[in-house]
């Protein structure tokens, strides 16, 4: 099963560090992401640009509304995310610990829903 790990962080804490501290940072998610690929889970991942390139859209009374920035604040930003493919949540919980981002954010783990391309979105 797919399962969607949203890394979660303070970016502006990213800058705060010193250049030592940075390499180490990004040495510690190159070695995750090895692992991920060497186990055979990994099937995708991405970092995001700052928060404050993100575009909100909404579409109200059939009218689209295009907003700069994204429509909530928070202290944590979608930093960026891993698609691994799993058997169970209790793997996917498992790499989610193992994620750099869980010791200084949160990683959210969401079961991606498998839609065939014939099939209508899921009722709520």
């Amino acid at each position: 099963m797919q399962y969607l790990l949203m890394l979660y962080a303070n970016e502006t804490g990213w800058s705060n560090l010193t250049k030592a501290q940075q390499e180490q940072g990004m040495a510690a998610y190159t070695a995750y992401t090895e692992a991920l690929k060497k186990a055979g889970v990994w099937k995708g991942s991405n970092r995001l640009q700052p928060i404050n390139s993100a575009t909100t859209v909404r579409v109200a009374d059939g009218k689209s509304q295009v907003l700069d920035g994204p429509y909530i604040e928070t202290k944590e930003q979608i930093g960026g995310y891993y698609l691994i493919d799993v058997p169970d949540l209790d793997s996917a919980i498992s790499w989610a610990a193992r994620c750099p981002s869980a010791s200084h954010g949160v990683v959210e783990v969401r079961p991606v829903w498998a839609m065939q391309a014939s099939s209508a979105a899921p009722a709520s």
